[in-house]
């Protein structure tokens, strides 16, 4: 094993409550924020700034744990989680880990997948597939593994970047070995419950699926959507998606009702599927890369209309889109929108878009209605932001660095 750890601690003591954001995506991975106030429209000179913090390298977003955010990046040659203060951005503390990391299509070779803060844990899972558990109250390493060195896993073309997620007392990744293309291991201690299917990792960020009544992993892998049984391993479903060749799947799966929603650019396009009432079987609706072409970000889902960003970030520029979940049906487009992260506040879209705007859109299937702008950031803002109790937290990138900033949108 060639995990290194260098720890320094400082304090802190936390519990998850209403309001966090644990995760990419937020409480249910699916962008809508639980038990938020109203959000109403900012002023002329925008939302009030309350701090910031200098990064590394990575695309890690932050996730959120009472008064404490953490965060994932690279500073030369560690990989750095770190927990601050949500009011004041001070240091609670810092835990590093060596960084292997050195491939890719991209210079940036920070961690590229959000942490998860569950049952008084943090995991990160590194760009180079080492995965770390840590406690949240003080850093202290828990237990780290080499998941891509245990099961000889390619590096993809930006090395790993599908965010786990925890189930129960297993904790799921799209590891994307033979044999181990998925990965269940036990949160307390590292160790591997099972490994299943062959299918290569994706940058998708893995949900959670009901099927009979019952809280089932769903995937979206290199090539397929699957769901999968987070305690035995066995594949309930899957269904062909992706395409060969310079693609990646990117935009987390979306199950609601009997209903399952992918989506991915590159040619592939969005599909709605039926599932079947015993849960193994998929019908298809409707599909087509005309509808919804989400190149990274996850659509939302609000009074049985999708809202999301269709094209690509390196390609054009992308337009925020209405469309109808029965049919497809595009109910209006706001071009030159740019690729945005959306989180659904109520009846309200905050959305932060790669070049740095905070946009706030009614959440309406009538008309493209937007409510508020602002330039937050001058650098790209790729990573998931977090949105808490009224703060919206998010990272920004210029060449080798970063910024974490705190928004007071209250």
């Amino acid at each position: 094993m060639r995990i290194t750890v260098l720890a320094l601690l400082l304090c802190g003591s936390l519990q998850l409550q209403a309001g966090d954001w644990p995760q990419g995506l937020g409480p249910n991975r699916t962008g809508i924020a639980v038990n938020e106030p109203t959000l109403d429209a900012w002023g002329e000179s925008g939302p009030k700034s309350q701090w910031t913090h200098e990064l590394g390298m990575g695309y890690a977003g932050p996730v959120v744990a009472g008064d404490t955010v953490v965060i994932f990046h690279r500073v030369d040659r560690v990989e750095r989680l770190e927990a601050l203060n949500r009011n004041t951005g001070e240091l609670v503390w810092k835990q590093d880990f060596k960084a292997f990391y050195s491939g890719g299509y991209n210079a940036d070779q920070g961690p590229r997948s959000t942490p998860v803060i569950a049952n008084g844990k943090v995991f990160a899972y590194g760009a180079a597939g080492d995965l770390h558990c840590v406690d949240l109250a003080t850093g202290k390493t828990i237990w780290s593994r080499a998941l891509n060195d245990d099961y000889q896993a390619p590096d993809g073309y930006f090395g790993a970047g599908s965010s786990p997620i925890v189930i129960g007392e297993h904790l799921l990744i799209n590891v994307g070995a033979d044999e181990a293309g998925i990965v269940a291991v036990n949160i307390k201690t590292g160790k591997t419950v099972w490994k299943a299917t062959n299918e290569k990792a994706s940058y998708s960020s893995p949900a959670v699926i009901q099927l009979n009544g019952k809280p089932k992993a769903l995937f979206i892998t290199r090539m397929k959507a699957l769901a999968i049984d987070p305690i035995s391993g066995d594949v309930l479903f899957e269904t062909p998606f992706g395409k060969q060749g310079p693609t990646v799947n990117g935009a987390t799966p979306l199950a609601f009702q009997n209903k399952l929603f992918l989506s991915a650019s590159y040619g592939i396009g969005a599909r709605l599927m039926e599932i079947s009432a015993d849960g193994k079987t998929l019908q298809s609706q409707w599909d087509g890369d005309d509808i919804m072409s989400s190149q990274y970000s996850t659509c939302l889902l609000h009074q049985n209309a999708l809202f999301g960003t269709h094209g690509r970030e390196d390609i054009g520029i992308a337009a925020l889109r209405s469309i109808s979940v029965d049919s497809g049906k595009v109910y209006w487009e706001e071009p030159g929108f740019g690729v945005a992260h959306c989180i659904l506040i109520n009846d309200k879209i905050l959305a932060l878009n790669n070049e740095g705007e905070l946009v706030l859109v009614r959440a309406s299937t009538k008309a493209y209605e937007e409510l508020a702008r602002a330039t937050v950031s001058k650098g790209t803002t790729r990573s998931f932001p977090a949105y808490s109790q009224g703060q919206l937290f998010f990272r920004s990138n210029q060449g080798r660095s970063g910024i974490l900033t705190a928004l007071d949108l209250r």
